[in-house]
């Protein structure tokens, strides 16, 4: 009846409403969605791939030869406090190629460190795709033998999956030279590990001066640090003397100082200070300990050894916890 023509030639051309099935409705009003015809094509399931690659890690089995993995995890364990190694998230290569898998690779998976010890013989996957049979330890005493492509899989998968960083190449430490002209290392500077000794008249530190030692990092000069000591608790309200000082390399300061400090933990200096309030203070950077120990500490950092260590004031030496 659209006798003027309002309606339009779309109008006359479209079918009829009581003719529209449901889908063809929804077509209409511009609200279909592409349709499944495959009723074998799965949505939100994981694929078998996928699900094999997450029971692999969950199935692992006691590793009966642990015992000679441990001081490896151990190792990592102390450079990542250290910050000697850092966690890299694991993607796909450039060229969105499978990202590599070696043999002495570190990754963390499943909230697990994962060392590759082993990979087997090439061989082709059922995609036409390389792989091989891996020994994978875990940090928990647990191994598996899963596929290559299923570890690289679990690490896709995992929000937390991380590659481990190889160690930081150069010198941890150096002492910091007196000569100027001496020429930098090529390594980045990222601060300065300094000892320092207290000048207070306190009956317990002047008693025990030439053991009680502060030992701290900084990103700037010590001096800078060490500047209104008198006022500061932190510094036992006195001024202080600057025992030694280390220059650091490509190292994560706080994690690295909270690694001394655990080192020492069972010498640390506890007593309390009165504030100019009368309010008393604990600091908790001061340990007695002598200054030679502190530098074996320091070696031993440098060159991985202080993995397992601590201070055992009753023998005044670094002993295996």
């Amino acid at each position: 009846m659209d006798v003027h023509g309002w309606l339009g030639a779309d109008a006359a051309s479209a079918p009829a409403v009581d003719a529209l099935d449901d889908d063809a409705l929804l077509a209409e009003l511009g609200m279909d969605e592409p349709a499944f015809t495959d009723i074998t094509q799965l949505r939100n399931v994981r694929s078998n791939v996928e699900r094999q690659a997450a029971e692999d890690i969950a199935t692992a089995k006691r590793c009966e030869d642990f015992a000679t993995f441990k001081p490896l995890f151990d190792q990592v364990q102390a450079d990542l406090e250290a910050g000697v190694r850092t966690t890299i998230p694991f993607v796909k290569d450039a060229g969105f190629s499978k990202a590599a898998i070696l043999a002495g690779e570190f990754f963390i998976v499943s909230g697990q460190i994962a060392y590759v010890a082993e990979v087997g013989d090439p061989m082709k996957a059922p995609n036409g795709e390389a792989d091989a049979r891996l020994r994978v330890i875990y940090s928990n005493g647990t191994e598996s033998d899963l596929l290559l492509r299923s570890l690289q899989r679990a690490l896709y998968k995992d929000e937390g999956g991380r590659r481990i960083s190889e160690p930081t190449a150069g010198p941890l430490f150096e002492a910091v030279a007196t000569d100027p002209k001496m020429d930098e290392p090529e390594h980045l500077p990222t601060g300065l590990l300094y000892v320092l000794r207290s000048r207070s008249t306190h009956p317990n530190i002047a008693a025990n001066r030439d053991l009680i030692h502060k030992i701290g990092i900084t990103g700037g000069t010590v001096e800078a640090r060490i500047a209104g000591a008198a006022n500061d608790p932190t510094y036992l309200l006195a001024d202080v003397e600057v025992a030694a000082t280390y220059k650091l390399f490509d190292v994560n300061r706080p994690k690295l100082e909270r690694l001394i400090h655990s080192v020492l933990s069972a010498v640390r200096f506890d007593t309390a200070i009165p504030d100019r309030f009368g309010t008393p203070v604990r600091p908790r950077e001061w340990f007695m300990v002598p200054l030679p120990i502190i530098d074996e500490i320091v070696e031993r950092i440098g060159d991985g050894s202080i993995v397992g260590m601590r201070y055992d004031p009753t023998t005044a030496s670094l002993t295996h916890s």
